[in-house]
C-alpha cells in the first residue's frame, strides 16, 4: 500500500501525463474532418472537465490526513478510473 506522499506523487505524475495526452488529442481533433471534429471536441470537453475535477481532488488529497484522507482517496480512485477510461476511449476513437 502506498503512503500518502507516494500516492500523491503518483497521482500528480498521472495528471501531468493526462494533460499531455489531452493536448495531443486536441491537436488531432483540429486536423480531423469537419464532420468528425465537432464530435471529437465534445468528447474532449467531457474529458477535460473530469481532468479538472481530478486536479481539484488532488488539492483535496494534499489537505487531508487520517480517516478524512482515506475517504478522499477512495473518491479520488473512482475519479481516476473515470479519467483513465475516458482517455482510453478517446485515444481509441482518435486513431
Amino acid at each position: 500500500m502506498k503512503t500518502k506522499n507516494e500516492y500523491i506523487e503518483s497521482a500528480a505524475s498521472e495528471l501531468k501525463l493526462w494533460g499531455a495526452q489531452i493536448d495531443l488529442l486536441n491537436a488531432k481533433a483540429e486536423s480531423a474532418a469537419v464532420d468528425i471534429k465537432h464530435k471529437y471536441h465534445e468528447e474532449l470537453a467531457i474529458l477535460e472537465v473530469k481532468q479538472r475535477a481530478a486536479n481539484e481532488k488532488m488539492i483535496e488529497l494534499q489537505k487531508h490526513s487520517g480517516e478524512a484522507w482515506e475517504s478522499v482517496k477512495e473518491s479520488a480512485d473512482k475519479l481516476w478510473g473515470e479519467v483513465r477510461s475516458g482517455l482510453a476511449s478517446a485515444v481509441s476513437k482518435f486513431k
